[in-house]
């Protein structure tokens, strides 16, 4: 299949004929005000619906209130109309009610169903949608301009054929996307039963391989500090100087998206300190998020505790350790303006760690699997990016 998709797929468009949205797809008008009555048991709203997946997923009980009226059924596609850029459409198996934030689209004679949520997935079909919303703070598209978007239709014969191609290109990412949660799930049961958490009253029922530490007794946990903006020659500098948005979402540091550097003067200014490489970043505020120095030291700002790990300690493993026992470190959180743990309360914070053999093995088993995670993860991203291309070359 890859083989196939990376090179230009040769697509005889002679017969094809140009059509509008609205010729081959409607708008349904449907709804209902006994939802109970008409058994309907599933509730969509925006947050139900994944940026560029073609799946419907999730849905809420109809048990749960609601003040959504409108109906769809079985293959229609659910179209985000507010804030279209977000490009949320996904294909429904199985009926409901949906928010009226969410247009329902669906097929005419003239379309297979199976082909509309392709079509829609078209990078130049939400560029339409996005172009033609209108509002500030919240656009919205109507469905009566979206029905004026054209693009060339197959004949039906042909549709099957494009709809079998596009459906076995979706399943090669399913598929790789449940090996990637039957990981998730092993990794998730492995943490849960080699990383301890600790709980009042657990001292005495450690096994003799495992110490209680508080955080400050295992590493040296510092802050950061950002120089002064006014003073030109704190800036521009070679010095690598992190934000926790310069940390991607996989908890790696890439230099090359690092925003701002400092200079040495900088840093002598805020008193501030090069972490080495081995140091491990944990930003402390509302968006909890991790990473390990690996390239070369760097400074931080002050969203940032950062620690240095002592010889009680393997710096990857106090790393998976701190990312296991995230809802423990969030409770921590406090604060008005925005939500942020402070170091004094992290510094208290208590921790189960085993001998250093025990630790050498459980690190390398969880390196193990981020590794294959990592992987499948791109895989996983290739995939859809020839998906998305074989759509683009389609239609």
């Amino acid at each position: 299949m890859e083989e196939v998709l990376n090179k230009k797929i040769e697509i005889d468009k002679s017969n094809w004929q140009p059509v509008k949205f609205g010729d081959v797809v409607f708008e349904p008008k449907e709804s209902t005000k006994d939802p109970i009555g008409d058994n309907i048991k599933h509730v969509v709203g925006l947050e139900h619906i994944t940026s560029d997946d073609i799946h419907l997923r999730n849905s809420a009980s109809i048990e749960e209130s609601t003040t959504f009226t409108k109906k769809f059924a079985v293959d229609d596609v659910l179209f985000g109309r507010r804030r279209a850029y977000l490009k949320k459409a996904a294909q429904a198996k199985f009926n409901g009610i949906c928010s009226g934030d969410i247009t329902v689209f669906r097929a005419k004679d003239n379309l297979l169903p199976e082909l509309l949520p392709f079509i829609v997935h078209n990078d130049k079909f939400f560029d339409y949608a996005i172009k033609h919303s209108a509002g500030g703070l919240s656009p919205r598209v109507k469905f009566k301009d979206l029905a004026n978007y054209e693009f060339l239709l197959p004949p039906k014969d042909q549709q099957a054929k494009l709809a079998e191609l596009l459906w076995a290109m979706d399943e090669v990412v399913e598929r790789e996307n449940e090996v990637l949660e039957r990981i998730n799930i092993s990794k998730r049961a492995y943490e849960k039963k080699c990383l301890i958490k600790y709980r009042s009253g657990i001292e005495n029922k450690l096994p003799i391989d495992y110490k209680i530490y508080r955080l400050s007794e295992i590493a040296e946990i510092t802050g950061g500090s950002t120089p002064s903006r006014d003073i030109e020659e704190y800036w521009n500098g070679e010095i690598p100087w992190l934000t926790p948005t310069d940390v991607t979402k996989h908890n790696k540091i890439l230099l090359d998206r690092t925003r701002e550097y400092i200079t040495e003067s900088g840093l002598k200014n805020i008193s501030n300190r090069l972490y080495p490489v081995g140091s491990l970043l944990y930003c402390s505020r509302a968006t909890i998020g991790y990473a390990i120095i690996n390239d070369v030291p760097m400074a931080t700002n002050q969203g940032f505790s950062n620690f240095i790990c002592n010889e009680k300690v393997n710096n990857y493993f106090l790393y998976f350790l701190l990312k296991h026992l995230t809802n423990e470190l969030t409770r921590l959180a406090g604060g008005s303006t925005f939500l942020e743990i402070s170091k004094s309360s992290i510094r208290r914070f208590k921790v189960v760690i085993p001998s250093q053999n025990i630790m050498m093995k459980v690190t390398e088993k969880l390196l193990e699997y981020e590794k294959t995670r990592l992987e499948l993860e791109s895989k996983i991203s290739r995939s859809k990016a020839l998906q998305k291309s074989l759509i683009n070359q389609v239609f």
